[in-house]
């Protein structure tokens, strides 16, 4: 690395923060020879692997198991009541954690570039200083530099919620036990994914949600079935709340409602969203400017207000799922190289977690209709697919929209085991503009879930 000025290292490309989008490019520009550093706070491979997508999907893992021998009778097999291991559940999510770290580890270096473990703060446009995690400072100079320090939870301004001490989506991971009740506060993808895992877990569940009904960006009858699986698995769930103060006492937690209502319970989760990491990072002193909730400003090319300084990632307001940060990885890789790829138009799907999970991509009927497309709706329950069958699992129901013009599929909820694998076989229709009846009418391996999709598109209730 050049110090041409004394004490600065410039490099090809910094990147501060290691998560999905960031660590994938400075691998990619390191192996292609650039001189790369990238400095992380003590995360390696980012929140995903550490505190995010990776172990709560390790966890569900372990919940889907329960409920399955929970009803190993109906597929001829007797089992002993299956219990959860707090010790056995902890090694499990550690164990693949660890894993997929090291292997991160080992991939950075393996690639060439500099890895700094520390903390990072802009001193001036495209230059930070870092405080070394194991002491000393270094100063890196990029000619390009990208952020990435993606986001932490948020904890909502309820009095006395600071001073409880309430679990967040990562605090939680560290399972110290398995709560008796668990009070959850927020109805989104974070809260009703751990709700029901804890439900199956063993633990008493409530949760607290200050809209009318859970999921509201969903159609309503999909939100709807949704409830109903998480009220089979033992959830209760309180919609159109609010939450006027949160107290800890000898029986537990007690969180006060706006009626005047109390619920109290051993432990108390926090699932309301999440915030930007950028507070410490000195931005105005490299120039770059965030919006009012902290989130880094950037244009359609994922470009910061300063020149040659982009932002990737939950950070930069992209949609926080870990697939969109790899996609911001291609954007600003064509774009530092003189290209011209933008976020625009973007076609994102996501899945929530849950037993059924449900999958998503498109628009639903509410948005079709409110964007002016006369429009198809399909929709058949799960229990029509003969796969569903034989996996004795015939939770959910499928729903598609579709333009009624040009046959173009506008968006799909699947709701059903395995429903995201089967998502993406839609999203490639849709990315290629093909009618609807290519799926109807594709020779599609029998029996699987997929299978469904034959079925899906004769189903016809509009």
């Amino acid at each position: 690395m050049s110090q041409a000025d004394t004490g600065v290292e410039d490099v090809d490309l910094l990147v501060v923060g290691g998560g999905k989008g960031g660590k994938t490019l400075a691998m990619d520009i390191a192996r292609g020879g650039g001189r790369v550093a990238m400095v992380e706070r003590g995360m390696i491979g980012g929140t995903c692997i550490n505190v995010a997508c990776i172990p709560t999907k390790t966890l569900v893992t372990s919940a889907r198991l329960l409920d399955s021998l929970s009803r190993a009778e109906q597929v001829g097999v007797r089992a002993e009541k299956p219990v959860a291991d707090l010790t056995l559940l902890r090694e499990h999510k550690e164990g693949v954690v660890a894993g997929m770290v090291d292997l991160n580890h080992r991939q950075f270096l393996d690639r060439g570039m500099d890895f700094i473990l520390g903390t990072a703060r802009f001193t001036g446009e495209r230059t930070v200083r870092v405080e070394l995690n194991d002491g000393g400072t270094r100063v890196l100079r990029g000619k390009d530099v990208v952020i990435n320090t993606g986001t932490v939870p948020g904890i909502p301004d309820i009095p006395g919620i600071t001073e409880v001490e309430p679990l967040t989506s990562e605090t939680l991971l560290h399972l110290d036990r398995i709560a008796e009740h668990l009070v959850v506060i927020g109805g989104g993808y974070v809260g009703l994914e751990f709700a029901q895992m804890f439900a199956t877990f063993g633990s008493r569940v409530t949760v607290l949600h200050r809209g009318e009904r859970v999921l509201p960006r969903e159609d309503p009858d999909v939100s709807e079935a949704l409830t109903g699986f998480l009220a089979d698995a033992g959830v209760r769930l309180h919609t159109g709340v609010t939450i006027t103060e949160v107290s800890r006492g000898p029986s537990g937690v007690t969180v006060r409602l706006g009626d005047g209502t109390e619920v109290t319970g051993t432990d108390v989760l926090v699932a309301v969203g999440r915030e930007p990491v950028t507070k410490n990072l000195d931005l105005d002193a490299a120039g770059v400017r965030t919006d009012d909730r902290g989130f880094v400003r950037v244009d359609d090319r994922l470009a910061t207000s300063a020149p040659r300084t982009w932002a990737v990632g939950d950070v930069a307001g992209s949609p926080q799922f870990t697939h969109v940060s790899l996609d911001d990885y291609r954007i600003v890789k064509a774009n530092i190289a003189g290209g011209d790829r933008r976020t625009t138009g973007r076609l994102v799907p996501w899945n929530l977690f849950t037993t059924p999970e449900l999958a998503r991509v498109g628009m639903t009927e509410t948005e079709a209709r409110a964007a002016g497309h006369d429009v198809r709706i399909a929709r058949m329950p799960v229990a029509a697919i003969p796969r569903a069958r034989t996996l004795r699992d015939t939770r959910g129901v499928w729903k598609a929209v579709v333009d009624r013009e040009s046959d173009r599929i506008l968006g799909v909820a699947l709701l059903g085991p395995d429903a995201s694998e089967v998502l993406t076989v839609v999203q490639t229709a849709m990315l290629t503009g093909a009618p609807y009846t290519l799926l109807r009418d594709s020779i599609i391996a029998h029996p699987t879930m997929a299978e469904g999709l034959n079925m899906l598109f004769n189903a016809w209730t509009d």
